[in-house]
């Protein structure tokens, strides 16, 4: 009985102590992965891929497998003329692609962009080139039409309840009859010769300093942003990178944008359209990363409910990202039409809804909503167009590239539905 007694005494003393014993602080794993140096990021990366965070990882890797395989069917796949090729023609349906992202990071779709994008160019064609209006203040107000055009979207969708699927579609048929109604019996409208849609994919900067500027501007603004949110981190007690891996980080780039730099002034130099897409894709990134509104898209896509309690105006930032949308759809409009010589009747029709969606989801975001980058609209775009760049080398008809455009968009949302069912059964979504 005595021995009982005291054995219980000991336990209760040992439970006293170790209640009054200093909690153990929590370590964020972060810090232990950079503190294990390149073995931690090692095991760091087998553990998201495990757990379904892919990232970028397939589509990067699918844009080697389509070098490779191009390059070894047509020695002129990589060249200096071909590469630059691409860099123009991603950009119109690129930054159309930026404002599907948008879209996209709600859950939601939008199948109006190519009509509106068409309606675009014929509002610039018919004020500017009919009209006689000057070049600037047409292309402004095609831009501020199809901001509202998006908008009247949203505005349907997000106060009075219709779907978005039913308000674009409905989108889609309206605004097409409105372009073939504002072009009249003309078929098409030529672009103007030193016009600002002209300009657009016809103008270089013939200077290789132009090229090299750009890539030594993107490198040392990348390196700048990096350190100073590492500074803001260490500051807040927050895990930071390491200055070793902000350094490699850099120098990877560094050697990828000099050496497009270096092919562009092989060729024609560096093009206007790419300097656009780009500061484009800069512009949305920021707002989309480094900004409240930004995260309150991320909100509204991850859950509706949850982001209106958390006191977000859900109807607001559903709006605003359908007029995005809707103004990106025109910017790429008067590209396409600057590529093609003019507004049409038929701008925006055909496969330009396809490739513009495509991009978006090839490129990483998810169809599921709140997941997803703007740079995914140029990851996607380089792998669609690096697709058609190397059939129309190879004299393949359209029909082949629009099948095989399809295979690779079914693949991407696989992943992408493989990826999210991994997280979920990993306890990470």
């Amino acid at each position: 009985m005595s021995d009982t007694l005291k054995d219980r005494g000991r336990s209760t003393t040992t439970q006293v102590v170790d209640d009054s014993a200093a909690p153990v602080p929590a370590v964020d794993p972060r810090l232990l992965v950079r503190e294990q140096g390149l073995k931690g990021y090692v095991t760091e990366f087998k553990r998201k891929v495990r757990g379904g965070e892919l990232g970028s990882i397939p589509v990067v890797l699918g844009l080697i497998v389509i070098g490779v395989i191009f390059q070894s069917l047509d020695a002129s796949f990589l060249s200096a003329d071909s590469l630059s090729n691409i860099s123009i023609y991603i950009a119109g349906q690129g930054i159309m692609a930026v404002g599907i992202v948008f879209v996209l990071l709600l859950g939601e779709i939008d199948l109006s962009v190519g009509s509106v994008a068409g309606v675009g160019a014929a509002i610039w064609a018919v004020l500017s080139v009919s009209h006689g209006m000057s070049d600037e203040l047409a292309v402004l107000l095609a831009i501020l039409a199809g901001a509202a055009i998006g908008a009247f979207h949203g505005f349907f969708f997000a106060k009075i309840g219709v779907p978005a699927f039913v308000v674009t579609l409905a989108g889609f048929l309206g605004w097409s009859g409105l372009q073939i109604w504002l072009m009249g019996n003309e078929g098409s409208i030529n672009t103007p010769s030193g016009s600002i849609v002209e300009n657009l994919t016809n103008y270089y900067f013939e200077d290789i300093a132009a090229a090299y500027g750009l890539a030594l501007v993107t490198v040392l603004g990348y390196l700048l942003s990096m350190l100073l949110d590492s500074g803001r981190r260490r500051a807040a007690d927050l895990p930071a990178r390491p200055f070793s891996e902000i350094l490699l980080r850099t120098v990877v780039l560094a050697v990828v944008v000099f050496a497009a730099a270096y092919e562009l002034n092989q060729s024609r130099g560096l093009p206007l359209a790419l300097v656009i897409f780009l500061a484009v894709l800069v512009g949305t990134d920021f707002i989309v990363r480094r900004t409240s509104y930004g995260r309150q898209i991320f909100a509204v896509g991850g859950s509706t409910e949850a982001a209106r309690r958390a006191g977000i105006s859900v109807e607001k930032v559903r709006i605003s990202v359908f007029a995005i949308a809707g103004t990106l759809a025109v910017v790429g409009g008067l590209f396409i039409a600057s590529q093609s010589g003019g507004a049409t009747k038929s701008l925006g029709a055909g496969n330009v809804l396809m490739n513009v969606i495509a991009a978006a989801v090839i490129g990483g975001t998810s169809l599921f909503g709140g997941r997803g980058k703007i740079w995914s609209a140029l990851l996607g775009m380089l792998v669609i167009q690096s697709i058609q760049q190397g059939l129309n080398l190879l004299g393949m008809a359209s029909e082949i590239q629009f099948m095989i455009t399809g295979a690779v968009l079914l693949a991407a949302v696989v992943i992408d539905s493989v990826s999210r069912r991994t997280q979920k059964s990993a306890g990470r979504t």
